[in-house]
């Protein structure tokens, strides 16, 4: 009696195309295209503001061609509100946090045109807002929750935004923790509320842009803003040369905001629960 070797099928077209629309092809392929992009983006100037819109055709292009999905996360019909919103929020974050420390610091006016820094700061600002969020809310998240849930994706991106600021000048290992709670948390936060990647941008853009027109360090990196603002109180309040992410006070308003986006996202039914497994 003979017996028939038969080959293993070769995948067939429809389960190609599965495999390339995994989050696991995707989320790698997207972030390398961004990636690229925030390399004009951190050019400042109008180079930043190119490479912003660059990284957004990058995204467009990995989700519309590789994952195969809409994406109303960055639909342009409310955009301009979403931003604008997310930067109210932004502004009064940072707003609060230096209110509450202005004792702390001491300040002192620099010389120089006014628009010609905020404009700068700006267009810098921009560029790092556009291009983060959507490498890790646009892309690592809502990959991250197709694959463990939305809970464990914004853990898992918080402390993955925190690492990447621990190369940063003046960084230690409170300072990568507070940033992953602050910012990852609350930007993390801030897109599971909406589902809108201008919101988050906005938020992200108005905070960064607060801090560098005070003059105080943007995650470490010196800022030159409309003021020359020292610390002067303990580096637990100030946040010492890391700046303002650095201290707890941003910290403790951060998850303040963030925890009632999280209960509010949860009653929208915006949150993906953790996969237990396929049949």
């Amino acid at each position: 009696m003979s017996t028939t070797h038969t080959a293993s099928p070769l995948p067939t077209r429809r389960e190609g195309g599965r495999f390339v629309q995994s989050p696991l092809v995707w989320m790698p392929t997207g972030i390398v295209g961004v990636g690229l992009a925030s390399g004009l983006a951190s050019a400042g100037g109008v180079v930043a503001v190119v490479g912003a819109v660059v990284a957004v055709a990058a995204y467009w292009a990995v989700m519309r061609f590789v994952a195969r999905r809409s994406m109303p996360e960055i639909a342009r019909p409310g955009a301009v509100a979403q931003a604008l919103s997310g930067a109210a929020i932004g502004f009064g974050f940072i707003t609060v946090s230096m209110l509450m420390l202005l004792t702390e610091f001491s300040f002192t006016e620099r010389p120089g045109s006014a628009l010609s820094i905020v404009a700068s700061m700006a267009a810098m600002q921009l560029g790092a807002a556009v291009t983060e969020e959507l490498i890790f809310r646009g892309l690592a998240l809502q990959a991250l929750e197709k694959l463990c849930g939305s809970w464990a994706a914004l853990a898992i991106t918080a402390v993955l935004f925190g690492l990447l600021h621990l190369a940063n000048p003046d960084a230690t290992l409170w300072s990568w923790t507070a940033i992953a709670v602050e910012a990852g948390v609350l930007l993390g936060a801030a897109f599971l509320w909406t589902r809108n990647i201008w919101f988050a941008v906005g938020l992200h853009f108005a905070w960064n842009t607060t801090l560098g027109l005070i003059g105080i360090p943007v995650s470490g990196h010196a800022s030159e803003g409309l003021m020359t603002t020292n610390p002067t109180g303990p580096e637990l309040l100030t946040g010492g040369d890391f700046g303002l992410e650095a201290s707890i006070v941003p910290v403790v308003v951060s998850l303040l905001i963030a925890i009632p986006m999280l209960v509010a996202a949860h009653r929208r039914g915006n949150l993906v629960p953790m996969r237990r497994g396929r049949r």
